[in-house]
């Protein structure tokens, strides 16, 4: 303690030098003793965090973990097999005592290259996941099939409505293995890969524990899948009414009764029976429990050869399986070497998944013919993207130039500029797209769908500031808690073809001037070669805007050899439109040339049917046909 003389010095003159250096060492005590405590509370998280992971952890038994040496070293040595590691024992559950809680995985945002993908929903192998993919195109196709430009009798638009999140987390996790960013993170080839997932379950397999439902479910959509890209030789799948609901919900299965391709509901298990037992192709047949009274018919009927039965639940006959939430299979009194693992979803994802089956065969309805039918309206161009393209005042000259019509690319000053990672790209596209500005949740949910935002935050802000740094900082503004591209210092083609398509639409004269620009003006589809998950409803709205063009320019055309040649460029634009081909042969009849409207109409209903989808009446007269 200082003494009254000392205190009387220090009152007198208080900064000396000895009193600023004791000041500024307890000062440096001070923040010493801070980052301590902020280090020692952020590794005691860890910590704790670690400690919980560990706690989750199922250690293997000795047994286990030779048992999964040794299929480890089967598996690198065939390539790549459908055989996962061994789950661990556990007493058999029915099916009875499981419910359809939603799949947590440990990962959701884990991608198991080769193998399978992981979704907030559950697992699913590979060719699954193709398949899923598969479907989607073939809706889009559909929608593209349908399409009619310039008249009332069109489907609605909002056939462009972007399909569920689900159908996009699959996506993005199989374009993630297709096209990474690491090279060295892509998938083994094709012919590696392991075969089909319903090759691996046996004539008879009853499921049970904990994945049992979960794994019916991916059963029952790997079958629909497989059967959707060939309806004539798929097999088709016989499900009990009350099978159904055990695993996609009372409301969920009312839903989906209507228009789901390949499946067939009967009223019990011996309607079912009699139906698989009545056919001559191969036929999945899926129920619930298989009482001991019915089990010897159920035998009579896999005698045939032609019916593989999946039982949720117990059976008299057949194998049993316990299956854990992961997929990963254990047959029940045999070895665990070799077991399967399957594919797993949840209600909410096996819904959406048999919802994208369902738009895959919806039917188009069409209106009656009639000559007055008042012509749609044409696309309206967002106000902030009229300004920005368009401006009133004189405005510095753009450095950075943005194509996304075709494939893409940046120049900076005239220069072209590497935007290395997909993440980037699917920034800046959206950014473009969106010339109003994005909010970081509505850029995460768009490139990383189906993960959790929070997780992917900090990947949002890396990608952005690589960006910046990429193409200058001054691109890309961030106001008002949204993203923008600066239309003062970034030109982008889509801009301009939307500013064209806003013109034409709202032109007093030169009409067929105002749809020329707007043809001349589209270079390519929106972000060709992608195959991101979201790109589909911006790029058929986009085509759209061309293909409304052309079908004006055709109906203001006089000559029908120049109307036959803009309908000929429209059908390179989008050869699967039905409402283009129609007047093309209408236009080829027209100047005379039958046998060319035959071959056009021949090639047509091919290219429909090589596709997976069905041709529609094109002998029909619309409003729009000449």
């Amino acid at each position: 303690m200082p003494t009254a003389e000392q205190v009387q010095d220090w009152v007198a003159q208080p900064l000396t030098e000895r009193t600023l250096t004791a000041g500024l060492t307890l000062l440096a005590w001070l923040i010493w003793l801070f980052v301590a405590y902020t280090a020692i509370a952020a590794a005691a998280r860890r910590v704790r965090s670690g400690a919980r992971w560990l706690r989750r952890l199922p250690l293997p038994t000795p047994l286990q973990a030779t048992a999964t040496s040794v299929a480890g070293a089967a598996a690198l040595g065939a390539g790549h097999a459908a055989v996962a590691q061994p789950a661990e024992p556990v007493a058999p559950v029915t099916a009875s005592a499981v419910d359809g809680s939603p799949i947590s995985p440990d990962t959701a945002d884990t991608v198991d290259v080769g193998e399978g993908v992981t979704i907030a929903g559950g697992w699913l192998p590979r060719e699954t996941a193709e398949q899923v993919a598969a479907a989607s195109a073939l809706v889009w196709l559909r929608r593209r099939r349908d399409y009619e430009p310039l008249t009332g009798s069109g489907p609605p638009r909002h056939d462009l409505a972007p399909l569920s999140t689900t159908v996009a987390a699959v996506r993005a996790a199989l374009d993630a293995t297709t096209h990474p960013d690491d090279p060295a993170e892509r998938p083994p080839p094709a012919e590696a890969r392991a075969a089909g997932p319903l090759t691996v379950l046996p004539t008879t397999v009853a499921l049970t524990g904990p994945g049992a439902l979960p794994a019916g479910r991916g059963v029952l959509v790997t079958a629909l899948l497989a059967a959707l890209r060939q309806p004539a030789d798929g097999t088709p799948t016989v499900i009990t009414r009350r099978a159904r609901a055990m695993l996609l919900g009372p409301a969920a299965a009312v839903a989906l009764q209507q228009g789901l391709p390949g499946l067939q509901v009967t009223a019990n298990l011996d309607d079912a029976l009699t139906l698989a037992h009545g056919t001559a192709r191969k036929v999945l047949l899926i129920s619930e429990t298989v009482p001991a009274a019915v089990g010897s018919r159920l035998a009579a009927v896999l005698d045939t050869g032609t019916v593989t039965a999946v039982v949720l639940g117990t059976s008299p006959v057949g194998a049993t399986w316990h299956v854990d939430v992961h997929g990963r299979t254990s047959q029940v009194g045999r070895s665990q070497e070799g077991a399967a693992r399957l594919c797993v979803l949840d209600q909410v994802a096996a819904t959406d998944l048999l919802a994208v089956l369902t738009l895959t065969r919806a039917t188009l309805q069409r209106q009656p013919a009639d000559a007055t039918a008042v012509p749609r309206p044409r696309p309206a161009v967002d106000p902030v993207t009229l300004r920005a393209a368009t401006p009133e005042v004189a405005k510095p000259t753009p450095s950075v130039h943005l194509r996304i019509l075709g494939k893409p690319a940046v120049l900076v000053d005239g220069r072209p500029v590497a935007v290395r990672r997909s993440a980037a790209w699917q920034g800046l596209i959206l950014l473009a797209v969106h010339p109003e500005g994005l909010g970081a949740r509505q850029l995460t949910d768009a490139i990383w769908p189906g993960i959790p935002a929070h997780t992917v935050t900090g990947r949002l802000y890396t990608t952005l500031s690589d960006l910046r740094r990429t193409i200058g900082a001054a691109a890309v503004h961030h106001r008002d808690d949204r993203y923008r591209l600066d239309p003062d210092h970034v030109d982008v083609d889509l801009w301009h073809l939307r500013t064209a398509a806003q013109h034409a639409a709202t032109a007093l004269t030169d009409h067929t001037g105002a749809w020329q620009k707007v043809i001349d003006a589209y270079t390519g589809d929106l972000a060709a070669g992608h195959t991101w998950a979201w790109v589909d409803p911006p790029r058929e709205t986009t085509r759209r805007l061309v293909i409304d063009a052309y079908a004006a320019a055709v109906d203001a055309q006089p000559d029908p050899h120049r109307a036959l040649e803009l309908l000929e460029a429209a059908l390179r634009v989008d050869p699967y439109n039905a409402h283009l081909h129609r007047r093309a042969a209408d236009a080829l009849t027209a100047t005379g040339d039958h046998s060319g409207a035959a071959q056009l109409l021949h090639r047509y209903t091919h290219r429909l049917a090589d596709a997976g989808l069905a041709p529609i009446p094109l002998d029909e007269t619309t409003p729009s046909s000449r």
